[in-house]
């Protein structure tokens, strides 16, 4: 009469252990899952923090240079301030910058209107052709009259800075001026007596920061996308998901606004993981 008695005992108690030992894998799973993500955070503020730290260096010098002339700045003296920053980056730097320069204010500069003060390094390969690459100097159209002029206080690296006087990434984008490829522009405010007298920038190829990212990405063992504030995809693990497209996902658009759900939380099994200051977001799937 016990044997019967026990069966019907055991068989829950045994689905209750097996329960439990699921959800132990299961929460170690998340747990390594989530550690490997805040690692591709930390990797992906350590690509563009790098470069960030020398804007602030740039803007601070290109600041004080306005300063000291009162006003009375000529293209060729910030041009000269300019080179002499940048053959030093060029030169010494070891990461993926292959542009950089300040953009003056309209009016700004007493001879030049409009004026790009921008040089291209020699991991750039625009019109080089079958040459090797070297440092050379933009040569952008700052002629308003020009048919080719295009009034770059619309474009978004101008725009955003101008309207928060903050940083800010700008792309993935095929930048037609400077590269001919993917693009990110990172770009900072310089400020002088409470008004912006331009922005300092740095071009990235968006290949060279996969190369960077891919592998740490990789890691996290679900598919994860680097995606910038219009949800538009930087790097992802998933091949069906290219540099340049939209990630379309219920709730994203909201959750990547200014004011929308916090990161991290879960939105339609994935979560969302802002990195930095940075402005770009791991998009991470949770199946």
């Amino acid at each position: 009469m016990d044997a019967p008695l026990e069966a019907p005992l055991e068989a829950p108690l045994e689905g209750q252990l097996e329960g439990q030992l699921d959800a132990q894998l299961d929460a170690q799973h998340y747990s390594l899952a989530r550690a490997s993500i805040d690692e591709c955070r930390a990797a992906v503020g350590a690509v563009f923090d790098s470069v960030f730290e020398r804007l602030e260096k740039w803007r601070t010098v290109v600041a004080e240079h306005v300063g000291a002339r009162n006003g009375r700045v000529t293209r060729a003296g910030i041009d000269a301030l300019i080179e002499d920053l940048l053959l030093l980056e060029f030169t010494s730097a070891h990461d993926a910058v292959i542009g950089a320069g300040f953009v003056a204010a309209p009016g700004l500069i007493a001879d030049a209107e409009w004026h790009l003060a921008w040089w291209l390094g020699d991991l750039n390969t625009l019109g080089m052709g079958a040459d090797a690459p070297r440092i050379r100097r933009l040569d952008a159209v700052e002629d308003p009259m020009d048919p080719s002029f295009r009034d770059y206080t619309t474009l978004e690296w101008w725009r955003v800075p101008m309207r928060t006087g903050e940083r800010h990434i700008t792309g993935p984008y095929v930048d037609y001026l400077c590269t001919d490829d993917y693009t990110l522009t990172l770009t900072a405010p310089v400020s002088r007596a409470g008004r912006m007298v331009g922005v300092v920038g740095a071009d990235l190829y968006v290949a060279d920061v996969e190369r960077e990212l891919l592998p740490r990405l990789s890691t996290v063992g679900a598919p994860v996308t680097l995606v910038n504030a219009s949800g538009r995809v930087v790097v992802s693990t998933d091949a069906h998901l290219p540099t340049g497209s939209l990630l379309r996902l219920e709730g994203l658009a909201a959750a990547l606004r200014p004011g929308g759900p916090a990161p991290a939380q879960s939105l339609a099994g994935h979560d969302i993981v802002w990195c930095g200051g940075t402005g770009l977001a791991l998009v991470c799937s949770r199946g």
